[in-house]
């Protein structure tokens, strides 16, 4: 369904095809069963896009980042962009999978924040799943359907509707999520957006809250408390979290500590191994070492 790049022999990336329908439509949908060349796909791998998957039936293991995810019946998974992948799949899942790239709520609304409203996507202390009773996922499952079945005979105006349907979708889950995860329900702080904005643009050279701070023109004392309140982290674990996760993939495509330093802001190798060591608790070389 999606064409694979292939970074290394270790990571490969799938991108969506935006023109697989003979037209420009940045949404897609399918069966789990009927997409084992990339949802099942057994190698570490990522996604450049968004993804839900709806688990009817089946049962194994998702590993997303430091997250091991039970698969099994009445299971909704929301992944992001660049998390790492990998499936253990144990019995055949069966069910649906949602696949979009950000655009296709973010240009609609004109927000390129959009997706980061909802608490399920980019999590930083809960699981990006959830398990829902018979009721409430097939009240989802049929918004699905209607989205499949729009799908199957696409006209002029199927992406508006389609981007109804599915807007209805996430507030629906986005509601059962927060009360499920003592969340506050409410819209998200438009400064916790802008420093999240901010962290996905310049976390390879401003690794300090301070530097932020001065960029956003707020205290260190209000942004610490706004990221606390929307991901229950404090603004330097959450840019700390960054760099560790997006230097975990460099690792794994083998790059030395010297190319690592120099590409993500260190000052000398040494103050990037102390700061590796002392987020993860290994070494680089060590990291390195347990995916070869």
């Amino acid at each position: 369904m999606h064409k694979k790049i292939h970074h290394s022999k270790y990571i490969k990336t799938f991108h969506f095809l935006p023109f697989k329908y003979k037209r420009h439509l940045l949404f897609d949908i399918g069966r789990l069963e009927a997409l084992d060349n990339y949802v099942l796909d057994d190698t570490l791998h990522q996604l450049s896009f968004y993804e839900i998957l709806f688990i009817e039936a089946g049962s194994g293991v998702l590993s997303l980042d430091e997250n091991k995810i039970l698969l099994n019946e009445g299971s909704l998974i929301f992944t992001s962009p660049g998390q790492l992948r990998k499936w253990t799949i144990e019995n055949e899942l069966v069910g649906y999978v949602l696949l979009f790239e950000k655009d296709f709520f973010n240009l609609f609304f004109l927000d390129e924040m959009f997706l980061y409203k909802f608490h399920f996507f980019h999590q930083h202390t809960r699981l990006p799943a959830i398990k829902l009773n018979d009721h409430t996922f097939g009240q989802c499952l049929r918004l699905v359907q209607v989205i499949a079945q729009e799908f199957s005979n696409l006209l002029n105006d199927s992406d508006h509707l389609i981007r109804a349907l599915l807007y209805q979708l996430l507030v629906t889950i986005n509601r059962v999520y927060s009360k499920s995860h003592n969340l506050n329900n409410n819209m998200i702080h438009s400064d916790f957006h802008r420093f999240k904005r901010l962290l996905e643009k310049e976390f390879t050279i401003e690794h300090s809250i301070h530097n932020y701070t001065k960029l956003l023109n707020i205290s260190p004392k209000t942004l610490n408390s706004i990221c606390r309140q929307h991901s229950g982290l404090s603004a330097q674990q959450m840019i700390n979290q960054k760099l560790i996760s997006e230097i975990k993939k460099e690792l794994i495509l083998k790059k030395s500590a010297k190319e690592i330093t120099y590409s993500f802001g260190f000052s000398d190798p040494s103050n990037f191994n102390r700061f590796f060591k002392r987020n993860t608790g290994t070494t680089p070389q060590q990291f390195q070492k347990g995916t070869s």
